[in-house]
């Protein structure tokens, strides 16, 4: 199965546009020039990394070089998401824990063929899912380190030092952050059928070999997501990743 470009796809996709910008309207959802202005800005984008991968993928270095460009995008979003301002640019080093606990073993095992196609899919689903669990962790721990400020203080003035008094509140983030990756896990094929599989499947139509790329990619998630947490939360208890503006942060506890 292969969607093919042309004026059928352009006429369909105008015609989805305009019934979703009309739902938008009739049900007060909001302005109704959000979806023109969210397709448009898809439809670039996706043209120009199409662009940009078709090249890409015909070798290694140049693989290695979109996923480097990959990893500098999805440290910035997680520093964002997390309101960490400068501090932020240390979630690039939980990102960077998770995808060397999974990628390298994953192409040296000889089970996944060492091309630019497979390093760009496989090594972009696992950017993709580590940066959600390092933002997640990171925001709803620099979120409790605020609001539980007086239970920190509490920890401090019974002698435990600023690591361990932050680690005090910081006990169900690693959680929160991991749970829609372990759900994903519990619930692929029953609920959802992820892209892995229905991109290997529409390529290669075996259902085998779908389903196994797919567990393969869901439990390098796991551990990648695992890790990064570990780290992520690790850095927000040492006070290296922080808020600086007052009434937010426990920077100063440092």
């Amino acid at each position: 199965m292969v969607v093919t470009p042309g004026l059928g796809l352009a006429l369909l996709c105008l015609g989805l546009v305009a019934a979703a910008a009309l739902v938008y309207r009739l049900a007060h959802l909001g302005g109704p020039a959000v979806v023109p202005a969210a397709a448009g800005r898809a439809v670039l984008q996706l043209g120009a990394v199409a662009l940009i991968l078709a090249a890409a993928v015909r070798h290694v270095w140049s693989a290695v070089l979109v996923l480097l460009v990959m990893f500098g995008a999805a440290a910035v979003t997680a520093a964002r998401r997390a309101e960490a301002g400068r501090s932020g640019s240390w979630l690039g080093l939980a990102i960077a824990a998770g995808i060397t606990a999974v990628l390298p073993a994953t192409l040296l095992s000889g089970v996944v063929p060492i091309h630019g196609v497979t390093l760009v899919a496989i090594g972009g689903i696992l950017l993709g899912g580590t940066m959600t669990a390092t933002s997640l962790a990171a925001r709803r721990g620099l979120d409790a380190v605020t609001r539980r400020r007086g239970e920190v203080e509490a920890a401090l003035s019974l002698g435990f030092g600023a690591r361990t008094a932050r680690l005090v509140v910081l006990g169900d983030t690693a959680i929160d952050a991991l749970i829609p990756g372990v759900d994903q896990a519990r619930t692929v094929g029953l609920v959802t059928l992820p892209g892995a599989f229905i991109g290997v499947l529409l390529t290669s139509g075996s259902a085998v070999q779908a389903g196994a790329v797919q567990i393969l990619v869901l439990i390098g998630l796991m551990l990648s997501q695992a890790c990064a947490v570990a780290v992520t939360v690790e850095l927000v208890a040492r006070g290296r990743v922080h808020r600086d503006h007052p009434g937010r942060s426990g920077s100063c506890l440092s």
